[in-house]
């Protein structure tokens, strides 16, 4: 068993490094770089909502995260002279630090009251970037320069990205190396010890609570790992399109990042990965039935949660356990 997983990975890794890049450079299809570069940094996102709901609390915030990592990344390069890839780690940390402040109080409660404040803290994130003068309000944020290089020991390990023959390409392998890492991270979490305690909140917390698991560190500390990944999506995004604004992240986004999530499958780590991939490409395949082109998209939907409601993924998943 262990050794098809093995397999699976490495035949992964091997499609999103190697053969994506020859086939995109084989058909001359540059456009598809932004679109793969694009699921892969929202399934970022997502991975960390998934998170959130290992512990048994529905989060459609995360666009909230994404936006404050995003400025964080912007304002450091624009008006501290940070680089790119020293303003990465920080945008995730301020935002694990703010979702400890908001996490505290609101992580008490559950079901829907959980989500409903969730949901509203996109907007008032959006609010905020338009109301602090740090943010340049509604002109938001714009010629961002490109990520410079990236120096260890003197030794250049990433060039500069405005010195490429194609950034593109250098935004996807950056886009797909953080979502493999972030991953992996997860899935770490989930086979340990801290994964197996996460489970017990999501079954039953007063029992957790009863037999000594500190409950409350443990959504505080799930939580603050999933607004980190948020975070970190939103600051590459930024770097990506060179500019940022309040609406850059809206409630819908936040809404998507949990759709992504059920639609690959709550169940299985890889669950928000896929569940990314299917609606983003789904969307813009529906483009040709233009005005009807939500109406059908929200209908497949209805239809999957219906026939799938475990998400895609256990389709192969006989025994129904979690991978």
């Amino acid at each position: 068993m262990m050794n098809k997983t093995y397999a699976g990975l490495a035949a992964f890794l091997l499609a999103i490094f190697v053969l994506i890049p020859v086939v995109i450079s084989a058909t001359g299809r540059w456009d598809l770089y932004y679109t793969l570069t694009s699921v892969a940094l929202l399934s970022i996102g997502a991975a960390g909502v998934w998170l959130t709901f290992y512990i048994g609390r529905i989060n459609i915030g995360q666009g909230a995260y994404a936006l404050m990592g995003g400025y964080v990344s912007a304002v450091l390069m624009t008006q501290a002279g940070f680089s790119f890839w020293a303003t990465l780690p920080l945008a995730g940390i301020f935002c694990a630090a703010v979702s400890v402040l908001i996490g505290l109080p609101i992580l008490r409660l559950r079901g829907v009251y959980f989500a409903m404040i969730t949901l509203v803290l996109t907007e008032v994130a959006r609010l905020t970037a338009l109301a602090l003068p740090v943010t340049n309000g509604a002109k938001g944020i714009t010629s961002i320069p490109l990520p410079g290089e990236l120096p260890i020991f003197g030794l250049t390990l990433i060039p500069d990205f405005a010195s490429m023959e194609s950034p593109k390409l250098a935004f996807y392998l950056l886009a797909v190396t953080l979502m493999v890492l972030t991953y992996l991270v997860l899935w770490r979490i989930v086979n340990s010890r801290l994964g197996h305690l996460c489970r017990s909140l999501q079954q039953n917390e007063e029992l957790s609570a009863s037999i000594g698991v500190n409950t409350a560190y443990l959504r505080v500390l799930a939580y603050a790992i999933s607004s980190f990944f948020g975070g970190l999506a939103g600051a590459v995004f930024v770097a990506i399109s060179q500019s940022i604004y309040p609406s850059s992240f809206a409630v819908t986004d936040s809404v998507n990042f949990m759709l992504y999530c059920f639609v690959g499958g709550l169940g299985y780590v890889g669950g928000p990965m896929l569940g990314t991939f299917l609606l983003y490409f789904g969307w813009d395949l529906l483009s040709v039935a233009k005005e009807y082109q939500l109406l059908i998209y929200s209908s497949a939907m209805i239809a999957l949660m219906l026939v799938l409601p475990n998400g895609v993924l256990s389709l192969f998943d006989r025994k129904g356990g979690r991978k």
